[in-house]
């Protein structure tokens, strides 16, 4: 495949699968971000970077490429894209093998988000190529593990201690800074009955009728009163209500009924200020039911502020002055929360993120790079 540096780069990274293992489990030949890291790794040293990994989960590494500084370091820049993708369900060609066609690469990871890899490292390397080390700021790019599932390689990079002034997460956005983005809560709501014969179901009580009134109570009223509160650049809460397990024949009244639901929160909505908010709810309708986080880690929202100094200056080098959120959750909150002012950035369209021909034009690529060459050389 011809074209582009940037071009290039996206190519051979959709050639080397990186599937997070949650979706594959059975595939080594597809999953993990082991190839991707050593490939990174390789251009880091190609270029005379600093180069080290951070071991996550036995070999899967988040990777560090550095750029140091000629003299004293007197800020630092982090750039955050992950190297997982989903898999490839609904596929009906290979999306490992990248291709060209109407001015768009297609692949999986294309969009979401090694993209967002290749736009950075081209713009990182050619300014370090031009030149040379840059005078007072160090870049650190880190490729980070898991976005897909747990974020566990975000959480990783901030338990360890990591700080820097400013970082940019990268996702497709549109070429658009975006300075918040919803949190998201997955919960386990269960209802409790009592089984009895099917013949004789007034001897029980129905645990998937409590629960119908549970979801129904979900969908109607408690989603209209998340519509009254509105944030904004990220618009109202939602709930969803995505699956519901009850019952087990027939013939038996259900002893218990469960539904998983999703909660996008906005910034300042914890995990107990929703729970406190169901609870509520339940009670002022009769309803009993039981709460618990169906996620190990928090993903809370972001908010960050856009007059921050080295925010501020990121958005003069692309000529951006609205401010713009996303809907969708990702590292940057992770990164937030451990004290770094963080931002996402990156090409393509949240759109085409996860579909089963994924794509990402080249002209939305380029200019990616081209901003991120324009915010590095404004260090020197």
């Amino acid at each position: 495949m011809t074209g582009s540096r940037t071009e290039k780069l996206l190519s051979d990274l959709i050639a080397l699968p990186s599937v997070n293992p949650a979706f594959l489990i059975d595939r080594p030949d597809l999953t993990g971000e082991a190839r991707v890291a050593y490939f990174i790794s390789d251009l880091g040293r190609k270029a005379k970077l600093d180069v080290h990994f951070q071991e996550v989960f036995p070999g899967r590494c988040n990777v560090f490429l550095h750029a140091k500084p000629k003299g004293k370091s007197r800020n630092r820049i982090l750039f955050a894209p992950h190297m997982d993708t989903v898999g490839a369900a609904g596929a009906t060609h290979d999306i490992f093998s990248p291709r060209q066609a109407k001015n768009r690469i297609y692949g999986r990871g294309a969009c979401d988000t090694k993209g967002c890899i290749a736009a950075v490292l081209s713009g990182l390397l050619d300014v370090i190529q031009d030149k040379g080390a840059p005078p007072a700021t160090e870049f650190i790019f880190c490729g980070l593990i898991d976005e897909e599932e747990g974020q566990t390689g975000s959480r990783a990079l901030i338990n360890s201690g990591f700080k820097a002034d400013l970082a940019i997460v990268g996702e497709p956005t549109n070429l658009k800074i975006v300075t918040a983005h919803k949190g998201d809560l997955w919960l386990q709501i269960t209802t409790q009955g009592k089984s009895a014969h099917g013949s004789q179901p007034e001897l029980g009580q129905n645990a998937v009728l409590k629960m119908a009134r549970v979801v129904e109570l979900l969908e109607t009223k408690y989603a209209k009163q998340l519509r009254k509160n509105k944030h904004p650049l990220l618009g109202n809460g939602t709930i969803n209500v995505g699956s519901i397990r009850g019952g087990s024949q027939p013939n038996i009244v259900p002893a218990d009924c469960c539904i998983e639901v999703d909660r996008r929160t906005l910034p300042g909505e914890t995990e107990q200020f929703v729970r406190q908010e169901l609870n509520a709810l339940f009670r002022r309708n009769e309803l009993t039911a039981k709460i618990k986080n169906n996620k190990s880690s928090p993903c809370p929202a972001l908010e960050t502020d856009p007059t921050l100094p080295f925010v501020k200056k990121f958005f003069e080098s692309t000529g951006q002055t609205e401010k713009v959120g996303a809907n969708f959750f990702c590292d940057a909150a992770i990164i937030a929360g451990g004290g770094i002012p963080s931002v996402v950035f990156g090409p393509g369209n949240i759109a085409q993120a996860h579909t089963a021909d994924e794509w990402i034009s080249i002209a939305s690529l380029e200019k990616a790079a081209s901003v991120y060459r324009r915010f590095i050389e404004s260090f020197y």
